[in-house]
């Protein structure tokens, strides 16, 4: 059965194989943008033994955009639990490329950073993905840039939405 979605005065009817179709393509994007982390990724567990994965570059990537998150805050981003959380923490720390400092107002907090080599793997990771984005933004054009962000957006939990525009305000 269609749905109508407003948008200004111009209503859209979208049939359940166009969602389908979104869905779909939703999947393959996905696996073509987590792709060539996972490769970078897979090379680390190799030369370290390690066991990185898409939740350590999940935590590099935010702990990067927030310098000096809270592990509260990394939770609520995330949506992992805190033992989930504190496993991926404990490597990267161990690993020497995330650090963790004590609050200076609340001693109880801990607040996050990238090393050095924190940094160049998250410029590792985020090279790849920019190059992919790039590329798709261009083939697409602004407007479908514009309306692909539109989106994305309307699809996010408001609690998500939160984190992601409290990120975007930090940012210049």
């Amino acid at each position: 059965m269609a749905e109508p979605a407003h948008r200004g005065e111009a209503l859209l009817y979208l049939t359940d194989e166009q969602l389908r179709q979104g869905i779909e393509a939703m999947f393959f994007a996905y696996r073509g943008f987590t792709a060539d982390p996972d490769r970078i990724l897979d090379e680390l567990n190799h030369d370290r033994a390690q066991n990185y994965g898409r939740a350590h570059h999940r935590a590099i990537h935010f702990i990067h955009c927030a310098p000096g998150t809270t592990v509260n805050n990394l939770l609520g981003m995330l949506g992992v639990t805190k033992q989930s959380l504190n496993r991926v923490l404990r490597t990267l720390i161990e690993d020497g490329l995330v650090e963790s400092r004590v609050g200076r107002t609340d001693r109880r907090e801990r607040h996050l950073y990238l090393t050095d080599e924190g940094r160049a793997l998250e410029q590792r990771l985020s090279d790849a993905q920019r190059a992919r984005m790039r590329a798709a933004y261009r083939e697409a054009g602004p407007e479908a840039v514009a309306g692909f962000r539109t989106v994305l957006e309307a699809m996010m939990d408001p609690e998500m939405r939160r984190h992601y525009r409290a990120l975007r305000e930090v940012r210049p």
